[in-house]
Formats: structure tokens, sequence, C-alpha cells
């Protein structure tokens, strides 16, 4: 697993996630970017990251409306998802993640067809290019969040992800391991991120380590299910800002690296057989 953040893609952003001690970046082009913003710049980001070393671990595009009104596809959203999916093979990342929005008036199974549809196009679009397609669980401008949905969906198309973040099954007052006892092993993203419930209300997205996500069953089901993904490190909190927010950032990698089992990890002898 490689360890990494959410960041921009100038070459501030690489020093920065460099400097932490980062081995990669996750690109959020969400609806108010131009996807050609990051499509229209490879060359350049590509010479930052051979640069500080720090690889281009995930490209996604949130709150993008992608559906219209009457259940039909908009150009223009299809258009940015094929940007980026082509700026992600030319820069060596290995998922884009999207998600599809509901349309009112159409019925659940309707819905589902219209997201296999779409999350299908973007699979043939993909093919050849070395980028999986990833839904992310979070419901901004997206139904496909979690069951029954990821059955509907993910079920007809069995080379479509998640983009798994267990903030968001919280925050749907969701039991975030059972889904990834079913689910896990078609997570392709994973978002490092802190969640508080107090009285049974949402208080805070803080530092992963200072929050109540049981994160060493986290990354058990993690392991037990093969990731080798990117784990990006989102902060998301408004009360964890400036200093005390810089602080917090290096706080999550510290408690973070521990869980990680080193790419080179050998042992010499016998491996511990229970």
């Amino acid at each position: 697993m490689k360890l990494g953040i959410i960041n921009g893609w100038d070459e501030g952003s690489f020093r920065y996630v460099s400097d932490l001690g980062l081995e990669a970046v996750e690109f959020c082009c969400n609806h108010n970017y131009d996807s050609m913003e990051v499509a229209g710049h490879v060359a350049e980001i590509r010479r930052y990251s051979e640069k500080y070393n720090v690889a281009v671990g995930s490209i996604g595009r949130w709150g993008q409306r992608r559906i219209d009104e009457d259940g039909h596809v908009i150009p223009s959203a299809m258009q940015h998802d094929k940007n980026l999916i082509d700026a992600a093979s030319a820069l060596g990342c290995p998922v884009f993640n999207a998600g599809v929005n509901a349309t009112p008036g159409k019925s659940f199974e309707e819905n589902c067809k219209i997201a296999v549809d779409y999350f299908g196009t973007l699979l043939d679009y993909a093919k050849g290019k070395n980028v999986k397609i990833a839904a992310y669980n979070c419901d901004w401008e997206n139904f496909v969040v979690n069951d029954p949905a990821w059955t509907a969906v993910l079920g007809a198309l069995p080379e479509l992800g998640i983009k798994y973040d267990t903030s968001h099954c919280l925050g749907r007052r969701g039991d975030y391991l059972s889904e990834m006892k079913k689910w896990g092993e078609r997570i392709y993203h994973f978002h490092i991120k802190g969640s508080l419930y107090i009285d049974g209300e949402h208080y805070d997205d803080p530092p992963a380590g200072l929050d109540q996500v049981n994160w060493g069953a986290v990354f058990n089901m993690l392991y037990t299910k093969g990731y080798n993904g990117m784990l990006s490190i989102e902060p998301h909190s408004g009360r964890w800002m400036g200093v005390r927010g810089q602080w917090g950032v290096e706080f999550t990698i510290r408690f973070i690296r521990p869980f990680i089992m080193p790419a080179d990890y050998s042992f010499n002898g016998t491996p511990y057989m229970p």
C-alpha cells in the first residue's frame, strides 16, 4: 500500500507531498474545475511527479451532475470524465473515481440501469488504458454509495470498483466493517479520514487517530481482502485548520504508517503459522 494525500497538481503541491515523506498524491478535479486543468497539462504534471518521486495515485471528479432531469447523459459531463481517464492513463494513475446522480421521478431500478450504462461507458472507454473505474461512496451527486445500489450496479459490472471512505458509511449510520466484509474485494481506492459522532450527531472529521474509527479493524479488512492500493489522507475538518491542521496531517501520517506492511518486507526462516 502507498500512503498519500489529496492535494493539487501544481509543482508546489508535489513539493509539499514529498516534504511530508508521502509516496502519492490524489487529484480531486471536481465539478467546479475544467477537466483540462489536469488533462491539458499532463506533460508538466509528469515532470513534477518524476522530480519529486511522488506518484499520481488517483484522480476523481466529485459533485458532477452527469444525468439530466429526463434521465439522459449530460454530454459535457461524460467528456470531462473521459478527459480525466486519458490524463490518468498518461500519468500512470491506476484509478479514476466517479459517481452517478439519481433522476427524480425514475424508479430505483431505472436509476440503476442508467448508472450501469454510464459506468459501463467509462469502463469501455478505459479499456487498454490501464485505468480502473471506481464508484465513490460519497452521496455528492451520486446514489451508488452502498447496498442495494452496489448489488445492482456492481453486480452488473464485474470490472467496476469502489472508492471507499468509512466516514460516509458512518454518516449514513451504517456499519463500515460489514460493508468492507462484503465488498472489500471491490475496493480500488481508499480514503483515510477520521469521524467523530457524539450523542448520535456528527461532531467532526478530525485527523485519523483522533477519532472513533477502528483503524486496526479497518486495516485487517484491507489486508484480508487483498487491498494493495493507495491510502489517501483527506483532511476534512473545519475545526482542524492552520497550524493545528498541519500538525493533524503529520499526526495522521505517524499514526497510519505502523499499519502499513513494508513492500520489501521479508523474513529469514519459517514464517509464523497458527
